[in-house]
């Protein structure tokens, strides 16, 4: 029989094993994060910015769904290790730019085994990865404002 606290049990959660696996999954990233002398969330800023080579800060902000109060300090400390640089835009002095050094884009060539490397700690089979990233994208999307995959991003906001 169900009782009226059953809502509230942590086995009825989906936010519990979301939140559990996306700890576990930046826990297992960071002996080979540490090998780049990155965190994780320096590493996913990275990623966009080796795929972009330029973006305003907000821009970056909105792939990462980052506010900048979180981007600020993390940015400067990227700056610092000279694997970007930022600037003020000349056509609007309140937008900042980021861009990707040759450093950072060295530092490109020394993660390109991270992923594998994680797959195989995962040891999750192809197919249901692939469904798993659809349905997280998805939700994604609908939290944050969009429908998709396709639309996560500064061209979706």
């Amino acid at each position: 029989m169900a009782d009226q606290f059953d809502p509230l049990k942590l086995e009825n959660q989906l936010c519990f094993p979301l939140y559990a696996c996306a700890k576990e999954i930046v826990k297992a990233y960071k002996p080979y994060l540490d090998e780049l002398d990155l965190t994780y969330t320096q590493y996913i800023t990275m990623m966009v910015m080796w795929e972009h080579k330029e973006l305003r800060v907000k821009e970056v902000g909105q792939y990462l769904y980052l506010d900048s109060s979180t981007l600020t300090p993390l940015l400067k400390r990227l700056e610092e290790k000279g694997y970007v640089a930022r600037r003020r835009s000349k056509s609007d002095e309140r937008d900042l730019i980021v861009s990707v050094t040759d450093a950072g884009m060295a530092l490109r060539e020394k993660a390109l085994t991270v992923p594998q490397r994680l797959a195989a700690c995962v040891n999750l089979e192809p197919e249901k990865a692939q469904l798993l990233y659809g349905i997280l994208y998805e939700l994604l999307g609908r939290l944050g404002g969009g429908n998709e995959k396709q639309s996560v991003g500064p061209e979706s906001k």
